[in-house]
């Protein structure tokens, strides 16, 4: 099977990151312009600033999901479902959004089978 996840993830929030420069690109500007360090002084500033924060942390999240496809390894099913809490709530809350974007990593995540686990061998006493 080819491995696409982890890529999906990352490109849901390179999305993610490209929206947000649309939408806070002047915002943006006035933080670099002002400096960085301590210089959230408005709603929108903050908002501008997580918005940007949870697009890099869904790129790092895809990173990993890449490196365990790349080694073989089963993706968690934990993970499956932390990604499907955390988006079903973001539909909630925000329907027309990008959430509904990760549904298809999603579901590959928890509809996918993973290796048994082989018992563990105890060796014969002597």
């Amino acid at each position: 099977m080819k491995k696409w996840i982890g890529k999906w993830v990352m490109f849901v929030a390179v999305g993610h990151t490209a929206v947000g420069i649309m939408f806070f690109g002047s915002v943006y500007q006035q933080l670099l312009a002002k400096g960085l360090y301590n210089s959230i002084s408005s709603e929108q500033a903050g908002l501008a600033v997580w918005f940007a924060l949870f697009g890099f942390v869904l790129f790092v999240v895809g990173m990993l999901l890449s490196a365990l496809e790349a080694n073989h390894s089963s993706i968690p099913k934990s993970v499956g479902v932390a990604l499907c809490l955390l988006t079903v709530l973001g539909i909630v809350l925000m329907p027309i959004s990008g959430f509904w974007l990760m549904f298809p990593a999603i579901v590959v995540i928890l509809l996918k089978k993973t290796p048994g686990i082989a018992p563990l061998a105890i060796p014969p006493a002597s």
